[in-house]
């Protein structure tokens, strides 16, 4: 039923739709649900008294200041630090590069308002991450889907979708968000030379590369980049990087960051006044506070350390409780892992079976711009303890030997 507010809203909030992680949300808060569905990091891994203390001192002796408006390119201390950071591993950028954002949801928004006319197209893996999609779908923007395998984006298949002419990349080449998959460096390389080929930029999204489990770490598409480039000065390259502290500290800090050619911060930065001034002041104080004298890389390695033995629980579950034909990824880091099933079952119409056991999850669908891929889904394996996932993953066994077998 219309109501007079249907005719008031602006054109774009059609393209405008409900997460389907979001929505699914409601459903985990069933009593004795096993939710493998959104993609929390573990609350036990939060550094609750690092933060306690960093809160008190802040309050103490920065107390004003934490409290007070700030400046919308983010406090520069902080900026400082992922500068140092961020040159240690070989890109040479100052603050100036950066730009401290409420979440990298807020980001990919930002990138949308400044880059996206209606129309435009954006290359996508498929599937890609949701909250991309649905930042962007209110500009207007139109997808050009390249195919992924076991090790991420087919390159080969790039240059075709190039040729079309995209207003940007758009890839997570770290234990992506869906499948888990890692893209490996010659695919990076590729990705590098054919988009600076045909003069296209690429947004990195990594906001899962401190968090490997096994193998050796690969460098950054932003650094692969920079090494092409002679610089004078600063970063002034093809690729804008984005990263965050939610996985690496908590989410409910909501700060990431971008880094970018420095003429892009500007106009991010332009782009945020506008949107909420600036990021809060108090959460980046903090975050500063909480992240020197080297206390984050410590706390990622019992990030780590936690986060792989959930990982091999979810594997080795998937092992005993799947019938036959059901396939998945073995990501090397990250949040999540990719299950296939035969190409005839349809995971959405599945999930209503799957909530019945009392487990959830997300129907691969959704990552997919063309809404294919409807016999895949996506399983966090994160957020439950090692007896929490075996017990899930026998629950789902158990709802797919229904329809499976």
């Amino acid at each position: 039923m219309q109501t007079p507010w249907d005719y008031r809203y602006a054109q774009r909030t059609q393209r405008m739709k409900a997460s389907a992680i979001r929505e699914l949300l409601k459903v985990t808060e069933q009593p004795d649900m096993i939710s493998f569905g959104g993609g929390f990091p573990a609350a036990e891994v939060f550094p609750v008294e690092e933060f306690k203390r960093a809160c008190n001192y802040v309050l103490e002796h920065k107390g004003a200041d934490a409290l007070q408006y700030g400046g919308t390119d983010g406090y520069v201390p902080l900026r400082e630090m992922i500068s140092r950071h961020t040159n240690r591993i070989g890109i040479n950028v100052d603050i100036d590069n950066i730009l401290i954002t409420s979440g990298s949801q807020q980001a990919l928004d930002l990138l949308g308002k400044i880059f996206i006319n209606r129309g435009d197209r954006i290359l996508v893996e498929s599937p890609t991450y949701l909250g991309a999609l649905q930042a962007w779908n209110a500009y207007g923007a139109e997808y050009i889907s390249v195919p992924t395998d076991e090790y991420g984006m087919c390159t080969d298949h790039l240059e075709e979708a190039l040729r079309i002419g995209p207003k940007f990349i758009y890839v997570l080449p770290n234990f992506q968000n869906p499948t888990g998959t890692t893209l490996p460096v010659e695919r990076r390389q590729k990705l590098i030379e054919l988009a600076d080929r045909y003069g296209v930029p690429i947004i990195e999204d990594d906001p899962y590369g401190q968090l490997r489990y096994e193998g050796d770490h690969l460098p950054a598409v932003e650094l692969l980049d920079s090494q092409m480039r002679v610089h004078n000065g600063s970063y002034t390259g093809n690729v804008i990087y984005l990263s965050t502290f939610s996985k690496i500290l908590a989410p409910g800090l909501r700060l990431a960051w971008v880094i970018a050619p420095k003429e892009v911060i500007r106009k991010l930065s332009l782009a945020k006044q506008g949107t909420d001034l600036h990021t809060s002041t108090f959460n980046q104080i903090v975050a500063h506070e909480v992240g020197q004298h080297g206390f984050i890389d410590e706390h990622v390695k019992e990030i780590r350390r936690v986060y792989s033995e959930r990982r091999n629980a979810m594997l080795d579950a998937l092992e005993e409780h799947m019938p036959e034909g059901v396939k998945w990824t073995h990501p090397q880091g990250g949040l999540f892992l990719w299950v296939e099933l035969p190409e005839k079952f349809n995971a959405t119409d599945m999930l209503q079976e799957a909530i019945a056991e009392k487990v959830a999850y997300v129907p691969g669908e959704f990552f997919h711009p063309d809404g294919s891929g409807k016999n895949t889904m996506r399983l966090n394996f994160s957020y439950c303890c090692p007896e929490k996932i075996n017990e899930g993953i026998a629950r789902l066994g158990t709802a797919f030997k229904k329809k499976l077998i």
